[in-house]
């Protein structure tokens, strides 16, 4: 999720594509399942005449949401919470389906420029990242992890070659002492770590991969997924945005099946022979994911490495039954 400049002005990625792809409609009912500084939100109801749920974990999000559904005059519902329970908290408030889903993944510009949040290496302040302000903390995992563990968190969340050389000096460094700040962790990392070329940081893929164990975002999305797909009505939309690889690969295969393009089965495997594809529940509305143009990067960096994908439900009865009627 980024959905603000570097400089703080509020600025949704991919607002006008993510609208249209979403396609809001009068009377229709949708879902903002990441509801962060509430861009996506504020311009699905401009867009149309319609009811929007909004929910979020992080109750900074909540607290801030709260003048744009005074402005929006009932049309707006602020949900405290994740996005992977989406089924119980809609349930809770009365609602089994809707005509769109949007998701925004990651952490918000929000909480990426507040240094007691403790996401950024940019800034010091506490080693937290928690979305929720509850559970364990990033602090938590650095200080109690064994080298093993931390190790396999680096490299399969951040994708960080340098994993276990990392992961052998922050054991080193919390024999010392504690290891609680993102300022200290920053330097730790940057010291095991070439210079990227590219100018990258060299603790980005750590800090990466911490706040995705942290708060679980790769199982939250798993889950918000399947959800979504059970909650959408028929031309219902579901519009995600992510920001890494390991966020857009499980979008990406996710849609693909929804739509019927799964990977086939091996045809050296026996039981291919008396298996079928499952008819597809979805249709795929970006056949490859859109990017950012270059307008929009030049003046949010932080959209650099956003990729939108989208499915609409079919109405598989009706498509049933004008083939029984063929």
């Amino acid at each position: 999720m980024s959905d603000a400049a570097p400089e703080g002005r509020h600025v949704p990625v991919m607002l006008a594509e993510v609208l249209e792809a979403l396609a809001p409609r009068d009377g229709g009912r949708y879902l903002d399942g990441t509801f962060g500084g509430g861009g996506y939100a504020g311009a699905i109801l401009d867009a149309a005449a319609c009811t929007l749920w909004a929910i979020d974990r992080d109750p900074d999000a909540i607290a801030r949401g709260a003048a744009l559904a005074d402005r929006a005059a009932g049309r707006l519902h602020l949900l405290e919470g994740r996005f992977g329970d989406m089924l119980a908290l809609l349930e809770a408030e009365g609602i089994g389906r809707l005509d769109g889903i949007v998701l925004d993944l990651g952490v918000s510009s929000f909480q990426l420029d507040e240094n007691d949040r403790g996401f950024s290496f940019r800034g010091d302040g506490p080693l937290d990242m928690r979305m929720s302000k509850q559970g364990k903390s990033a602090a938590d995992l650095i200080n109690t992890l064994d080298e093993s563990e931390l190790a396999d968190v680096l490299y399969q969340l951040g994708e960080e070659r340098y994993s276990r050389r990392i992961a052998r000096v922050i054991v080193a460094a919390r024999r010392e002492a504690p290891i609680t700040t993102t300022a200290r962790l920053a330097a730790l990392v940057r010291g095991c770590v070439p210079r990227d070329p590219s100018g990258i940081d060299g603790a980005t893929r750590s800090f990466q991969a911490l706040r995705l164990a942290v708060n679980d975002e790769l199982g939250e999305i798993e889950r918000g997924l399947a959800a979504a797909a059970q909650l959408l009505a028929p031309g219902g939309r579901l519009v995600v945005v992510a920001f890494h690889s390991l966020e857009d690969r499980i979008v990406k295969r996710f849609m693909a099946a929804q739509a019927g393009r799964s990977a086939g089965t091996s045809r050296h495997d026996p039981s291919a022979l008396t298996q079928r594809a499952a008819p597809a529940a979805f249709r795929l509305l970006t056949p490859k994911a859109l990017r950012p143009g270059r307008s929009e990067t030049n003046a949010n960096p932080r959209a650099r490495s956003a990729r939108l994908r989208a499915i609409e439900r079919l109405d598989t009865e009706r498509l049933q039954e004008a083939r029984d009627a063929a």
